[in-house]
């Protein structure tokens, strides 16, 4: 299957994301257009963020980092974080368990 033939679903202005689910776990392929910023949030998922082009500037609880071209980081659940693409981004986010909130 390709990614991109799954219906696309817009998480917040300029930042579309493209997600397979599996019994027990979501991957998404994501695209942030440069400046756009996903405000503080926190979900009951451990998620990774691997970064695939562009810079992510993320602030994950209290600590800020700066994530470039294969870089990831682990997002404990329940951790307040937040994201600003400095430039156009491609990124890949997996979420365990499943993110019943980004079925379509």
């Amino acid at each position: 299957m390709n990614i991109k033939n799954i219906k696309p679903k817009e998480i917040a202005s300029g930042i579309t994301g493209y997600y397979a689910h599996g019994e027990k776990m979501t991957f998404g392929y994501v695209e942030l257009l440069e400046g756009a910023s996903i405000p503080i949030h926190q979900h009951p998922q451990e998620q990774i963020t691997y970064i695939i082009e562009g810079q992510l500037d993320m602030t994950i609880g209290s600590v800020a980092c700066s994530l470039t071209p294969g870089m990831y980081h682990v997002i404990p659940p329940n951790t307040p974080h937040t994201a600003t693409a400095k430039m156009f981004c491609k990124l890949i986010d997996v979420f365990s368990p499943m993110r019943e909130d980004y079925k379509s």
